[in-house]
């Protein structure tokens, strides 16, 4: 039995030794998420609530950054929920920063287009910083109307 534990100990500190060899890149999560609701009722007095939530996860290391949402949809009656669908996914967005460091981010989303938002849903902003250096980017996405986005940063300047 020693010998077993012996190997597992030789094991672990050997994992633990190559832990960050094996993972370069660091991610960090939003913490700026929001969750939006709505219903609507449906022919037959069936009801539909649809749901839907977003966040964002940035590399660290390279300022790589992925827009990831998740949606639900549940559909019932008076007596029963007849259906639920959920969907989602993350999608890669561009760097931030040209080169490779360590940095610092959040983000934020329009709010839904019937509040304060001129452009409608999906425009964002983005905020990452060197946390080895005094350098500030803010980048706004927002959609053109046209089917495209447009997105454009800007480096902060110190006074």
């Amino acid at each position: 039995m020693n010998l077993v534990i012996k190997i597992c100990l030789g094991a672990a500190l050997t994992l633990a030794a190559l832990a960050p060899l094996a993972h370069a890149d660091d991610f960090e999560l939003s913490h700026n998420q929001r969750i939006a609701c709505s219903r609507s009722l449906s022919a037959g007095k069936l009801s539909t609530a649809t749901c839907g939530s977003y966040t964002y996860i940035f590399n660290t290391k390279t300022s790589e950054y992925f827009r990831c949402a998740v949606n639900l949809a549940l559909t019932h009656d008076k007596k029963e929920v007849i259906n639920v669908q959920v969907d989602g996914g993350c999608v890669k967005k561009p760097r931030i920063f040209d080169t490779d460091s360590h940095y610092s981010f959040d983000a934020t989303e329009t709010e839904a287009p019937n509040t304060n938002s001129f452009f409608g849903p999906g425009g964002y902003a983005i905020w990452a910083s060197d946390t080895t250096s005094q350098k500030v980017r803010g980048c706004i996405t927002v959609s053109s109307g046209l089917g495209s986005d447009i997105s454009k940063c800007l480096d902060m300047t110190f006074k």
